[in-house]
């Protein structure tokens, strides 16, 4: 209820309107005292309505077509403000919308100025209408729900962060935690030979295994420890002691090992902005 609105469902309820051929279609959902409208078409002026004069709080009541051919001549309705005023309502037809565990939390309508039926194919429509709204909700839902769990899970992976941070500082174990296919993977820093970045995604080599997460070099670097490992390009940074030799251009790094041809050797460019730096932490100048 309340929520801003969505163009799935603005044109479910033109596509309502043009099957059925009538000028106001409406998604409604209803509370104790309202039905709200989350999507309409043809009353732009109108957001919700008290509850007892809602045609669709009679629809609710079942798992079927509701339809009304003339409010003026239908006991039920022929008092209602909305038949006897504005928007003078004379003819109504609304599906339910029925969620999987089969509760029914609104409708989607078509609505006329004119007394008149819906043939059988324009009642099929609004009934496949109806699941199409349903479906929307609950992906809608379920993108909600898969945001949250993916809140929760980088508020862990901050604190896990945190931890591993107080560990280090304290002499103990030195560890990052990563973010992998939903999962937190404990990674110890010692075994890192060198990062590299690709887009919006960062591969952490270590030893035979590579880690593909979604992060930044900044925001990586800030977790591992600083005295031993270096930034030696935008896209790369190395641990120091991996390194087994330098050329002008390049880093020689040990990427891994081999159980058959022994440590596997990766050239890694040097950046001009980070070369002097790197030469003067490992006392070459």
């Amino acid at each position: 209820m309340d929520t801003s609105p969505e163009s799935g469902f603005d044109d479910l309820v033109r596509l309502a309107a043009f099957i059925c051929e009538t000028p106001i279609s409406l998604v409604s959902l209803l509370d104790e005292e309202r039905q709200w409208f989350k999507a309409k078409t043809g009353l732009p002026d109108v957001v919700s309505t008290p509850r007892e004069l809602a045609f669709c709080q009679h629809t609710i009541q079942s798992d079927v077509l509701f339809e009304v051919e003339d409010a003026h001549a239908d006991p039920l309705f022929q008092d209602n403000p909305m038949v006897t005023g504005d928007p003078n309502i004379r003819f109504y037809a609304g599906f339910p919308l029925l969620t999987p565990d089969g509760q029914a939390i609104g409708t989607i309508c078509a609505i006329d100025r004119v007394p008149r039926r819906l043939n059988a194919a324009q009642r099929e429509a609004l009934r496949i209408l109806a699941r199409e709204v349903v479906a929307h909700l609950e992906l809608r839902r379920a993108h909600i729900q898969l945001q949250e769990e993916k809140n929760k899970l980088e508020g862990l992976l901050r604190m896990a962060n945190d931890k591993a941070e107080t560990l280090y500082l304290n002499g103990g174990h030195n560890e990052i935690f990563i973010k992998q296919d939903h999962k937190l993977l404990r990674v110890q820093t010692t075994d890192i030979r060198y990062v590299e970045a690709l887009g919006d995604y960062v591969n952490i080599y270590s030893g035979r295994e590579r880690y593909t997460v979604y992060s930044t070099m900044k925001e990586l670097e800030a977790k591992l420890p600083a005295r031993e490992f270096a930034r030696v390009h935008r896209k790369y940074i190395v641990r120091l002691d991996r390194i087994i030799s330098i050329e002008s251009d390049a880093l020689i790094v040990e990427a891994g090992r081999n159980p058959d041809q022994g440590n596997s050797l990766l050239p890694v460019p040097i950046g001009n902005s980070y070369k002097s730096a790197l030469l003067g932490r490992l006392n070459l100048i």
